[in-house]
């Protein structure tokens, strides 16, 4: 099956992707797919559209795809939604919400993200690297309600878009403070709503405290289509990040996705091996540093 669905691939087969990116997004011969898919012959330009619930991060990224396609450029989304308790899957589906049109250059798909895990998916680099082996141009990420620790999502992306609103109440919802710090652009959405101004006088007076270059502020509204051109230049004006950096943090997080994946499978499968280690564990015989030493021995071992 993973023959005929890697030389599908090959050929440009959407519904072979598809298949491929669930089998990768459950964990599922993650280091084989990407293995036999091969290194893309362009890096595509990934851009995140973070923020908290109700910013309309789903609504912007439909516009931004018509912007994208404008330029003839292939467009992917992920789109992390918060996991359903029952079924473990994406409970909102924010496709629904983007509005974009059936286009052979366009590829939506909605990920479970669960609690804690810094509002993303899971397997986030090896789909980025799944899909941009396809030869997609534009991959846009778009992050669950997303709180001040919620940083992360920086380190897998090119471009960081903070999204805020009007009508936040009399004081501007600082909790976002840290992923001000760590925005390239920073979007007052829905601007034409009463209040605009002000939440953009307040998050640039906030910026000029800082000691680090500001980003860009921007008033973009989805709604109206004003701002929404100037947004995506000024998204690529930037910087490709990924390339620039050196630090060799996607190839710890693939390891990390990988042991993930492989647990995963060990554990689906009653592995007896896991289950004395916890037992040993949660008796006090092993504490917690020999613990996860041995459970890496056993994940590095014949599954």
């Amino acid at each position: 099956m993973l023959d005929d669905l890697i030389a599908r691939f090959r050929k440009g087969d959407r519904l072979a992707l598809s298949r491929l990116v669930s089998l990768v997004a459950r964990g599922e011969a993650a280091g084989d797919v990407l293995a036999r898919v091969g290194a893309p012959h362009q890096a595509a330009r990934v851009v995140a559209l973070t923020g908290s619930g109700g910013v309309g991060k789903s609504t912007l990224t439909g516009k931004l795809i018509e912007e994208v396609r404008r330029e003839g450029l292939t467009v992917a989304v992920l789109a992390c939604d918060p996991q359903s308790p029952v079924s473990g899957g994406a409970l909102l589906g924010d496709r629904f919400r983007m509005g974009a049109q059936p286009d052979d250059g366009v590829f939506i798909r909605s990920l479970a993200a669960a609690g804690g895990q810094g509002a993303l998916a899971q397997h986030l680099t090896s789909l980025v690297r799944l899909l941009e082996a396809f030869g997609f141009g534009v991959l846009l990420l778009e992050t669950v309600g997303a709180g001040q620790g919620d940083t992360a999502v920086r380190a897998l992306v090119d471009v960081l878009v903070l999204l805020l609103q009007p009508e936040t109440g009399d004081d501007l919802q600082w909790e976002k403070a840290g992923l001000l710090e760590v925005a390239d652009l920073v979007v007052i959405h829905k601007a034409d709503l009463p209040g605009a101004e002000r939440v953009e006088a307040q998050v640039l007076a906030t910026l000029s405290l800082s000691s680090s270059p500001a980003p860009p502020v921007l008033r973009v509204s989805a709604r109206t289509g004003a701002g929404l051109t100037e947004l995506w230049q000024a998204i690529r004006a930037l910087p490709l990040r990924r390339a620039l950096s050196g630090s060799g943090r996607d190839l710890l997080r693939l390891a990390q996705e990988a042991l993930s994946a492989r647990f995963a499978e060990a554990e689906a499968r009653g592995d007896p091996r896991l289950g004395e280690l916890l037992s040993r564990h949660r008796s006090g015989e092993l504490s917690a540093p020999e613990a996860g030493a041995k459970v890496l021995q056993v994940l590095q071992g014949p599954i």
